[in-house]
């Protein structure tokens, strides 16, 4: 009947409207509405992938899954709209999004080509959605997207290259340019390998249709190859080594490897040359949490103290000083995050400001200082020295401020438990976590039933974990609390249903079983684990849950 064109990656569902209009979603961020076989308008997600859009038969309101495990609802009617705040909230997300260069260009970015923001007043586009590269007076290449319902072009993104190496943190070069991995894939006996180059910031199925359509192979392998980049890839993020590779900023905003796996189906084998998949367990590294988007969290920061000012509350705002202290601040932790070197340049005035802007402000607003403690914990040895020299520490600093309070918004006190990961990253931070072990297990322990359905919070309390049980193992830790953690542990992997956090989770609990007999019979007998562990099979088909929990089984009968 017709052909309607506008999507740029692959098209996951499609709805009708009452109004006989037509709405999708894709692969490319985006969901668009269709009428009279024109797109009319593009809605674009702070997201990899749309993955579901349904409509609703009595008010036209639609509603979206996405990558991200958010769920969001459109309405065209004014009375069922967010407020001002929210929908800024949103643009905002949408605009400082990382797209891969290679999902909107082909080649590498190469900001010198492309028009600079003049473009954008003098130039009209053609189609709804259609995409524009501009070189931003910063260096950076912006996303634009035209509107035709608002005639203008909306930023929706920054386009960054391709995403860290593998498990090396080496790049691979195939045919002129660099790759994350390139494996031998044997297609048929007698035959050489075949190449099939990823980058992590690839979907898995979009490489694989490439490999398909370049060595001109049937399309019923796409599944295959897919799932064969998904099985050689999966922990890639999850720091095996030091060389764990490092997210491009704004790629992954909640800290962890987000994208779609599917299930396991059957994948081509592997040549000899591949690599081997590493084993999970024991964790011998800390995970940290270190995506960042500085230019946004600043920007932010200023926005919520000009609604301060507006609501009258000077005595909370920031001054003029202050705000110079904010910018010198965000400055040096960028400095700090890219060198290590530098890590000792954040001013005290600037720790203040944070800790300040974390537990002062009014609740709702906190959550970019909190952020900023987050990357302080990285960053910068002295927020351990300047905020617990005396009697308390920043823990009771954060403790005080009620953000461990399970009454308090999910995204603050996410925020919070990702500081005490990050804390493990310094010697200074580790003695504290060490030492105040106990405390934190109170203030954790009851986040997990009220943030249950918080995966960002679930996750944040896993990584924490599982680095308690690497401190564990890498030194002469106390028993009763590697114990402890152990029923911690094996309580979250009871209920969790999120398959990130689950394998975190059995993470965690297969390194601190490391420590000897006495935890794996305790594991065994007084947490009931190989009941724990049949669950944890049937929450989810990855390949990775299977390989963690085989890899357990083996230690319980070591």
């Amino acid at each position: 009947m017709a052909q309607l064109h506008g999507h740029e990656n692959f098209i996951y569902s499609l709805a009708v409207l009452p109004s006989g209009e037509l709405v999708s979603s894709s692969e490319d961020r985006t969901v668009r509405v269709w009428d009279a076989n024109q797109c009319v308008q593009t809605i674009t997600h702070p997201a990899i992938s749309v993955w579901s859009v349904s409509a609703c038969k009595e008010n036209g309101d639609i509603v979206t899954g996405a990558s991200d495990k958010v769920v969001r609802i459109f309405s065209r009617s004014k009375d069922r709209q967010a407020d001002a705040e929210a929908l800024q909230e949103f643009d905002a997300s949408v605009r400082g999004s990382a797209i891969p260069h290679e999902t909107v260009a082909d080649g590498p970015i190469n900001a010198e080509k492309y028009p600079g923001p003049e473009f954008l007043q003098q130039q009209s586009g053609t189609t709804d959605g259609q995409h524009q590269l501009i070189k931003e007076t910063n260096g950076d290449v912006g996303v634009y997207q035209w509107s035709s319902s608002q005639r203008t072009w909306e930023k929706v993104g920054v386009a960054v290259g391709s995403g860290s190496s593998g498990s090396s943190g080496i790049k691979t070069n195939h045919l002129g340019q660099d790759y994350d991995y390139v494996f031998d894939v044997d297609i048929e006996d007698g035959k050489p390998p075949l190449k099939l180059p990823f980058n992590l910031s690839q979907n898995p199925y979009d490489a694989a249709r490439k490999f398909i359509e370049v060595n001109e192979l049937p399309i019923s392998y796409l599944e295959q190859v897919a799932n064969f980049i998904v099985t050689n890839t999966q922990g890639a993020t999850l720091g095996q080594g030091s060389g764990a590779p490092t997210r491009t900023p704004g790629s992954d905003p909640w800290g962890s490897e987000s994208r779609y796996r599917p299930g396991e189906v059957g994948a081509p084998a592997p040549s000899s040359q591949a690599q081997s998949r590493p084993k999970s367990i024991p964790q011998t590294q800390y995970l940290k949490i270190d995506t960042a988007n500085l230019k946004a969290m600043e920007k932010k920061i200023r926005e919520l103290n000009d609604q301060l000012i507006a609501d009258g509350s000077k005595d909370l705002s920031l001054n003029h000083s202050d705000l110079d202290v904010l910018a010198a601040t965000v400055k040096q932790m960028g400095q700090a995050l890219q060198s290590p070197e530098s890590a000792g340049t954040v001013l005290k005035e600037g720790i203040d400001l944070a800790v300040r802007l974390a537990t002062q402000w009014p609740v709702e607003k906190r959550v970019p200082g909190l952020d900023m403690i987050r990357l302080l914990a990285l960053a910068s040895p002295a927020l351990i020295q300047h905020t617990s020299s005396g009697p308390e520490t920043i823990i009771d600093t954060l403790a005080a401020s009620d953000v461990f309070n399970p009454s308090s918004p999910a995204n603050n006190a996410m925020l919070a438990v990702r500081t005490l990961a990050n804390l493990f990253h310094t010697s200074e931070g580790r003695l504290i976590v060490d030492g105040d072990f106990d405390k934190i297990q109170q203030l954790v322990e009851p986040l997990i039933t009220s943030g249950a359905k918080h995966r960002n919070l679930i996750i944040a309390i896993t990584t924490l974990y599982i680095n308690y049980s690497v401190l564990f193992t890498s030194s002469e830790g106390d028993m009763n609390h590697a114990l402890t953690l152990m029923q911690d542990v094996t309580a979250l992997m009871g209920g969790v249903e999120d398959s990130e956090a689950l394998y975190r989770s059995l993470v965690a609990a297969g390194t601190i079983m490391s420590l000897g007999a006495d935890l794996r019979d305790a594991a065994r007998e007084a947490f009931d684990f190989d009941k724990v562990l049949a669950r944890a099979e049937k929450v989810t088909p990855e390949p990775r849950i299977k390989n963690v929990v085989r890899e357990i089984r083996d230690e319980l009968g070591a």
